[in-house]
C-alpha cells in the first residue's frame, strides 16, 4: 500500500511561514521524483515545486520563487516544503505526489507525470 500523508498545514498572518512534510510509505523513496502541487478555490491543481531524487535539483512555479523551498530526507522518507513570506493568494490545499520517471526539469511540472498523491493539507493566509 503506498501512502502519502501531508503535514505542516494551518491558519497564518501574510507574511509567516509554515514548514509542510509529507511522509511516504509503501514504495521505494529514494527512487522518486517528488512534486508538490496546489489547488486553491476556483482554480485547478497548480504545479509549486518539484526535487529530483538525490535533493540535487529543483524547480519552482515564478509565482513562489524565492519564498518556497522543497527539500527531501531520504533517510526519513520525507519530502518538505518550507514556505516563506507567504501571502493570502497562497491559501490552498497542498498536495504532495510521486513520480516514479526520472527528473525532467520543467516537465516535472505536469501533474499527469506522478504515481501517487496524498490527501492534502489546508494552508490558510490571512490578511
Amino acid at each position: 500500500q503506498v501512502q502519502l500523508v501531508e503535514s505542516g498545514g494551518g491558519l497564518v498572518q501574510a507574511g509567516g511561514s509554515l514548514r509542510l512534510s509529507c511522509a511516504a510509505s509503501g514504495l521505494s523513496f529514494r527512487s522518486y521524483t517528488m512534486g508538490w502541487f496546489r489547488q486553491a478555490p476556483g482554480k485547478g491543481r497548480e504545479f509549486v515545486a518539484a526535487i529530483n531524487w538525490s535533493g540535487s535539483r529543483t524547480s519552482y512555479a515564478a509565482s513562489v520563487k524565492g519564498r518556497f523551498t522543497i527539500s527531501r530526507d531520504n533517510a526519513k522518507n520525507t519530502v518538505y516544503l518550507q514556505v516563506n513570506s507567504l501571502k493570502p493568494e497562497d491559501t490552498a490545499v497542498y498536495y504532495c505526489a510521486a513520480d516514479g520517471g526520472a527528473y525532467s526539469g520543467s516537465d516535472s511540472s505536469r501533474s499527469q507525470r506522478y504515481d501517487y498523491w496524498g490527501q492534502g493539507t489546508q494552508v490558510t493566509v490571512s490578511s
